[in-house]
């Protein structure tokens, strides 16, 4: 059945998927982003489609619309972004969240939270299941991001307490694959265009802190599949790719698959930057049958070629 499903931040790099994916399965879909970090590049090519509607908005305001779910996908996602202005971060992550809850209440709506790994901080656990309460520094430089989703997180599970919401979190793993932020700092991006443009491959620390890697299109799919789970499946639940690389292994595949020369150079790891990052997906197989399917070699080469075909597109100057 088509509904009219809001995704606040669907002009980011997820929410660019989850719309295009939504649009595909036949709902209509609201896009509200207010551009901070979103791209209106990214959605240009659904703004002819009349089941799409883009809403220029800022999440910290409240909205009123007529929408049958809400996907709140609207933060900044990236340390590059988020650091930025931590004010603006903390804001979009609490206040961002009571509007579009208060929307939902009002509505008697399903409501999802992206959430994030980070939630778990430098991990004392691994893997990291969702009982894990984790390690956040709350006085640190990544706090605003760290603490501002846990925080989110607590509204959501009040607001199903207090007034029997149906809500969904999922908590999201590192994240990669076409429509990336080129500048937003994040690993996978990073090494993708110092590659193909000959620039060292810079790595933070010794290489040998640990992540994993999911494509955008999986994660796509567990959002998809959390939202029309059973509604006492609330969550949170993990979302990610239960692989786990090594930082140097990445910059070492992202060479070989770009046959770049680029020279690896090392640099100071950042303050609070997690030693090892894996979920425990179990929960997210046993209550939404979802396991990620792309490999990492397969993800990359798609990302890959995403970064040259843009490298490639002509910029239209604006007179």
């Amino acid at each position: 059945m088509s509904q009219r499903i809001l995704v606040t931040g669907g002009a980011g790099f997820v929410g660019t998927h989850l719309c295009k994916k939504l649009l595909q399965r036949g709902h209509q879909v609201v896009c509200m982003d207010n551009f901070a970090t979103g791209s209106m590049h990214n959605i240009a090519e659904l703004l002819n489609n009349p089941a799409f509607g883009l809403l220029t908005h800022d999440v910290n305001e409240a909205v009123s619309l007529e929408v049958d779910q809400i996907y709140n996908l609207a933060c900044p996602a990236s340390p590059v972004h988020y650091q930025a202005d931590p004010i603006a971060t903390l804001k979009t992550s609490v206040v961002g969240a009571l509007n579009v809850l208060e929307l939902a209440r009002l509505r008697n709506i399903p409501v999802l939270q992206a959430s994030t790994s980070e939630v778990y901080g430098d991990p004392h656990v691994h893997p990291q299941s969702e009982t894990y309460w984790g390690n956040v520094n709350p006085i640190g430089p990544r706090a605003c991001y760290d603490e501002g989703k846990r925080s989110a997180e607590t509204l959501f599970f009040d607001y199903c307490r207090q007034f029997g919401l149906p809500i969904k979190v999922v908590r999201i793993f590192n994240t990669y694959g076409p429509h990336m932020h080129p500048a937003d700092g994040r690993v996978v991006a990073n090494f993708i265009i110092q590659a193909l443009s000959g620039d060292d491959i810079t790595i933070y620390g010794d290489g040998t802190q640990t992540r994993s890697f999911c494509y955008v299109d999986d994660l796509v799919v567990g959002l998809m599949a959390m939202m029309s789970s059973l509604p006492d499946i609330t969550g949170p639940i993990n979302l990610g790719n239960p692989e786990e690389y090594t930082i140097r292994q990445l910059a070492d595949l992202v060479l070989e698959l770009t046959d770049s020369n680029s020279r690896i150079v090392h640099r100071p790891l950042p303050v609070d930057d997690p030693r090892q990052r894996l979920p425990d997906v179990d929960k997210a197989r046993r209550l939404l049958n979802w396991t990620p399917s792309v490999p990492l070699r397969e993800g990359l080469m798609r990302t890959i070629a995403h970064f040259k075909s843009v490298r490639a597109t002509p910029v239209l100057a604006v007179v």
